[in-house]
């Protein structure tokens, strides 16, 4: 039978480490919202609707759509998706709804392109 490298073969528990690892993890809901927030970058397009927002510029979905090559509708789509996760806001000004990254947003944004740069 074949081992899994990624195993270990022994039990070997460093309680105390374990342990204050374990209390330092925030809590279940915290890591559902940041791993919420995280899946919200994981689209391509909604990668490239945050890089264009990045810069604390506010757009509306005809400029997002145009920058990102993509149809409206879709674009709308994904800055909805935005903003439930947290990391963009809108306003309306006129007949035009505007977009931005929230703090949170540029914040997540900065280490995911942060690591890409990296590696």
């Amino acid at each position: 039978m074949r081992r899994d490298p990624d195993v270990c073969e022994l039990l070997c528990l460093d309680l105390p480490k374990a342990e204050r690892l374990r209390r330092e993890l925030p809590p279940a809901g915290e890591l559902e919202s940041r791993a919420s927030a995280a899946k919200a970058l994981a689209d391509p397009t909604r990668l490239g609707i945050a890089l264009a927002l990045r810069g604390g510029e506010c757009a509306c979905v005809c400029d997002l759509a145009w920058i990102v090559g993509r149809d409206e509708r879709l674009v709308s789509h994904h800055v909805r998706q935005l903003k439930a996760a947290g990391l963009a806001t809108s306003r309306r000004d006129g007949k035009m709804v505007m977009y931005e990254l929230t703090d949170r947003g540029r914040a997540l944004l900065r280490a995911v392109t942060t690591e890409a740069a990296r590696a």
